[in-house]
């Protein structure tokens, strides 16, 4: 990475979280930055934003699962791609709603896919490019009722590595973001969507009022920063995992299956299971 001469970037997602703060701080380093947004009711909150911040960006309405969003987006000579956008479904495997699960991968997989197919071939076209796909640490590892989230980002996953192999010779940069758990909402929100699955509650296999997200979590200051230095080509790694802390768990975790019996634990709660009953929503590190 590291061709300077990329300028103008798209970022996807980018009314809250890591999506938010990556145009900012693209537009400060004095990118080109067109930050895209999933309703219209978000351009104006964050064009004030901007503002009060003092940094020039364009503000966009894109619906990355929406075709007429996406077609609109090829007339906006994208350089750089930051494929942020996307949500997620808590609860068990066998518990999510049909809707809910078609609606994970619509948002999370195939329209950023879509957005991604149109303007690949422009930088193509052009010589080159720049895509980066935020992922996740969950696509590398899983827990327990984040399962769907989890799958659609390990196909996140399968896509950028693939997508690297099969654009490296038109020239056309390609990386993933894997942030683990950080304290932006977002994970917390993910064991909220129960609440509205239009579903009968009675065969539900578990209680998720009593359920909160597992793992405690981190300042989001680190995804901050990597996700800023490999849109703007500063950093060269194609996979940029954070925290950098837990590289070697996660790399240890991605073991288990080769080790794990088919009567393991049979009859019992699996300890990560038993962690979602025990933790508190928006626990932080070192609490």
């Amino acid at each position: 990475m590291g061709d300077s001469a990329y300028r103008k970037v798209l970022v996807t997602g980018a009314g809250t979280g890591f999506g938010y703060e990556a145009a900012m701080r693209l537009a400060e380093k004095g990118f080109d930055v067109i930050a895209a947004v999933e309703i219209y009711a978000q351009v104006q909150s964050l064009k004030r934003h901007a503002a009060q911040r003092g940094v020039d960006l364009r503000v966009e309405k894109l619906d990355v699962t929406h075709a007429g969003d996406r077609r609109k987006a090829l007339g906006w000579d994208v350089q750089i791609l930051v494929n942020n956008a996307g949500i997620g479904e808590g609860g068990s495997t066998v518990d999510i709603p049909a809707w809910n699960i078609r609606h994970q991968f619509e948002v999370n997989v195939t329209g950023p896919l879509l957005l991604t197919q149109g303007i690949a071939k422009q930088m193509i076209g052009r010589g080159g490019g720049r895509i980066v796909w935020v992922s996740s640490r969950e696509g590398l590892n899983v827990n327990p009722f984040t399962g769907l989230y989890s799958a659609s980002k390990h196909a996140i996953e399968a896509i950028a590595e693939t997508m690297a192999d099969e654009l490296q010779e038109y020239n056309v940069e390609v990386a993933t973001v894997n942030p683990g758990p950080f304290l932006t909402g977002f994970n917390d929100r993910m064991f909220q969507t129960w609440q509205s699955w239009e579903d009968d509650p009675s065969g539900r296999l578990f209680d998720y009022s009593e359920l909160a997200f597992p793992r405690a979590q981190f300042d989001p200051e680190p995804v901050y920063a990597t996700l800023t230095a490999v849109a703007a080509g500063e950093l060269d790694n194609f996979r940029n995992l954070e925290p950098g802390s837990m590289r070697e768990e996660t790399m240890r975790l991605q073991q288990v299956p080769w080790q794990r019996k088919i009567a393991d634990g049979l009859g019992t709660r699996n300890e990560a299971v038993q962690r979602s009953y025990r933790m508190q929503p928006e626990t932080p590190v070192g609490r």
